[in-house]
């Protein structure tokens, strides 16, 4: 029986995060693929006249959408309607204030130059001697560096549901800088500690 016991977890162990794996992939393509061919007219739409459903068809439709956008906006043409498109936005009360703080996160983080959640480090958080991974994102805005009695940095704090988190400012020297990649880090917050970096060993020289 421990035998069996050990051959069936053995089992689990190979094809739980391959299926895992395999069905968020196959909802996330279904769901992209719902919701793109469904813009698509029917004579213009494949799966309507095939006997089956072409499966990443609406990937497909939108890189190549999205390719052909970002080729438009590099001319001068593109670049004039992307202008008169922000100045109609820029009218809009509420909508304006989103569509600025949405572009703008998008340009700090898909930007080569940026060192936004590059860096990992761990501050005591929420309280004194308790201590949570953070991620860096850049000195504070300048409003609150003149309030403050010295400078602070931005630190990101996730959560184990990834897509939330907490944001905090604290000094450079209330951070402990990890040789952990953030790739690393949302490992084992997401698995709540349980999935752990490898430890780096690092060889003298000659």
């Amino acid at each position: 029986m421990t035998r069996l016991r050990n051959y069936f977890l053995a089992g689990l162990l190979l094809t739980a995060p391959i299926g895992i794996t395999l069905y968020v992939a196959w909802k996330v393509v279904d769901y992209i693929d719902s919701a793109v061919t469904s813009l698509i007219p029917e004579r213009y739409n494949p799966n309507t006249y095939l006997p089956f459903a072409v499966p990443g068809l609406g990937i497909v439709i939108l890189v190549v959408v999205l390719t052909l956008l970002g080729f438009l906006t590099a001319n001068f043409l593109g670049r004039m309607m992307v202008g008169l498109g922000e100045r109609i936005v820029a009218r809009l009360p509420v909508i304006r204030s989103f569509y600025s703080a949405v572009k703008q996160i998008f340009e700090t983080v898909f930007s080569k130059q940026t060192q936004s959640f590059r860096e990992v480090v761990l501050v005591e958080y929420p309280r004194k001697e308790m201590w949570a991974l953070g991620l860096v994102i850049a000195r504070s805005a300048p409003e609150i560096q003149d309030k403050a009695p010295e400078e602070l940095f931005s630190v990101f704090i996730p959560t184990m549901s990834f897509t939330s988190g907490y944001l905090v400012f604290l000094p450079r020297r209330e951070m402990r800088t990890l040789d952990m990649t953030v790739e690393e880090c949302l490992k084992m917050v997401v698995s709540g500690g349980i999935v752990v970096p490898p430890v780096k060993i690092i060889l003298p020289g000659p």
